[in-house]
């Protein structure tokens, strides 16, 4: 199985802690995974590159401030939530997915790791009243679909550099895709910031909403 090193030589900036939780998460997800099942067997032995890393694809593009509040949404076992939580220690984060076993492990595997910034609900989208500066997810739908579940949960006045919107993990040529939302959006390509092989096709989608 994989190690955190990984993640530290994209982050050489990580406090002794942060480090800490990183190094342990690997671990965690594993004892969970025996239990319930988030994600693929196969995948486990590659949980820092392909979900860890992958995750914190999202901070090459956008590096919350505090104070900031961020909703993840069908965050499974708390993808791209927890990694970024770990990274961005004094922004909220609220990790939602409408099956129930997946939040126990997103909320065990916060505590194991000692975070206090992650609450994660089992909730659907569109039932959520709160606003957020960003939604991110890992390609759980359509983007169209998607931006229908979330458009009215972003909140007008912005305190980062992009104005507030979508950060969305997604693979492959997405133009199709992308011309059925008919809105302004960006690629951030992974591979440029990321050298293994899984990355070849992996983008952030920037979609701004304000």
């Amino acid at each position: 199985m994989q190690d955190a090193s990984v993640i530290f030589n994209y982050f050489p900036d990580l406090t002794e802690k942060q480090k800490q939780q990183f190094a342990q998460l690997g671990d965690l997800y594993k004892e969970w995974n025996d239990k319930i099942n988030v994600i693929s067997r196969k995948d486990v032995e590659n949980v820092y590159t392909n979900h860890i890393l992958h995750s914190l694809g999202i901070a090459k593009v956008m590096a919350f401030q505090p104070g900031a509040a961020v909703l993840d949404v069908g965050t499974g076992g708390g993808f791209p939530g927890i990694p970024l939580a770990i990274l961005f220690p004094q922004t909220q984060f609220h990790l939602v997915d409408s099956i129930g076993k997946k939040i126990t492990v997103v909320n065990e595997v916060a505590k194991g790791v000692g975070l206090t910034n992650v609450k994660g609900e089992q909730i659907r989208a569109e039932q959520i009243r709160n606003k957020y500066d960003f939604i991110v997810s890992r390609a759980v739908t359509r983007m169209k679909e998607f931006y229908g579940w979330i458009n009215n949960k972003v909140k007008e006045e912005s305190l980062h550099a992009l104005d507030n919107g979508i950060l969305y993990l997604k693979g492959g040529d997405l133009d199709e895709e992308m011309n059925e939302l008919k809105r302004p959006y960006s690629l951030y390509q992974l591979p440029d910031y990321f050298k293994e092989d899984f990355f070849e096709t992996k983008k952030v989608v920037y979609v701004p909403l304000h």
